[in-house]
């Protein structure tokens, strides 16, 4: 299914997930996730955004439109179960999982079961993180759900923002579009998520990589596909972004596979395929120095009826280059990368795995790997790297 008929798919898929067989009747309103804040007794930004008793929105309301289910539709999992990665039998090597590192703990969120639940509520080392994945914009982003003395936890509002997953706070119901990690309107107007890096990385490098690792459990209580694509053929370069509402910038086509790093007019895109054909690439961010890393990943969750079997997409990688005070230097290596001050090989998670420094790690930067029309759409100002 290709073009205009994944458009339509889309529409369908949604209204699926929406109310299957076997799935209680939720309220966006009803309870907190545990370990989070009470749900506040405001007005709600899902019933109006733009109601006068709340902040002035940052966003024209009436680009905030319905993907089709309503809040909650799409189910949030806020008790997320985890197996031990040496049990798992049921994911393929090239399948995709958002990987995540707090504290030491390390943990692994496939994308089979993100796409159908787009968030997951969870504590990772001690500390309250939202895993989400806009499946519209292909974008795997982690936020800390700490702001100031909330503990929130975050829902499927149901509303797109540029194409892009909106999510909405169950405390104060205030929104924030995903790649903007910002409340757009509601109690909470203006204030910033805290980002926490992800790696996107095929199944089979994830385990070997973090063998004592835990991974989402598809036990969340929920009847669904897991494995299986809803999103036919919606990563075709040809095929036109879901209620978008604006045309994309022609710089490049929308669905264009970028890396997007920094903010403002210091907002970068560089190429995925640029990336891969250089291995390393290195930039500015933010009048920071930072090394940008692109290898082969994993299979495209997007692409074929079967996730597994989805085309080869990349992984990407965006640190600080410096340890100890020492700015290093990179080169693919073919199975990694390698700095040229004392030749120790280093993996996309920037780990070092091989030489004088194995075991050190670099400090990542907030990046996201996404679509060209959903990155420009939020960083207009943004350049791009050829």
């Amino acid at each position: 299914m290709r073009g205009a008929c994944a458009a339509a798919a889309l529409v369908l898929a949604a209204v699926a997930c929406a109310a299957p067989a076997g799935d209680a009747e939720r309220s966006p309103s009803s309870s907190a996730a545990p370990g989070s804040g009470p749900v506040e007794d405001v007005v709600s930004a899902l019933d109006d955004p733009a109601d006068p008793a709340l902040p002035e929105p940052l966003v024209d309301v009436d680009r905030l439109v319905s993907g089709g289910p309503p809040p909650d539709g799409i189910p949030a999992l806020d008790e997320p179960g985890f197996e031990d990665a040496s049990d798992v039998d049921w994911l393929e090597d090239t399948e995709p999982v958002l990987a995540v590192s707090v504290e030491g703990e390390d943990r692994a969120y496939p994308v089979r079961i993100l796409i159908w639940h787009e968030i997951v509520n969870d504590t990772i080392g001690g500390r309250p993180v939202a895993v989400t994945y806009c499946p519209l914009c292909d974008s795997a982003l982690a936020f800390d759900r700490r702001v100031g003395d909330r503990v929130l936890d975050f829902g499927v509002s149901g509303m797109l923002y540029n194409s892009d997953l909106v999510m909405f706070d169950r405390q104060t119901h205030s929104l924030w579009p995903q790649i903007e990690g910002r409340a757009v309107a509601g109690t909470l107007t203006g204030t910033e998520l805290e980002r926490v890096s992800v790696t996107v990385l095929p199944w089979e490098r994830w385990r070997a990589d973090r063998p004592e690792g835990a991974v989402l459990s598809q036990d969340t209580g929920h009847e669904r596909d897991y494995g299986h694509n809803p999103y036919v053929g919606y990563d075709d370069p040809d095929s036109e972004p879901f209620l978008l509402d604006e045309e994309a910038d022609p710089r490049l086509p929308a669905k264009t596979r970028v890396i997007g790093i920094g903010t403002g007019a210091d907002a970068l895109a560089v190429p995925v395929d640029d990336a891969l054909e250089q291995g390393v690439v290195s930039t500015e961010a933010d009048e920071e120095t930072v090394t940008v890393w692109a290898q082969p990943g994993a299979a495209s969750a997007l692409d074929e009826p079967v996730i597994a079997q989805g085309r080869e997409t990349a992984s990407t990688g965006v640190f600080v280059p410096v340890l100890d005070g020492e700015e290093l230097t990179f080169e693919p290596d073919g199975e990694g990368f390698t700095d040229h001050q004392t030749g120790s090989r280093w993996n996309i998670s920037g780990r070092a795995v091989d030489g004088e420094l194995a075991g050190r790690e670099l400090t990542p930067v907030d990046h996201v790997d996404t679509f060209w029309f959903a990155w420009v759409a939020f960083t207009p100002d943004t350049e791009i790297l050829r």
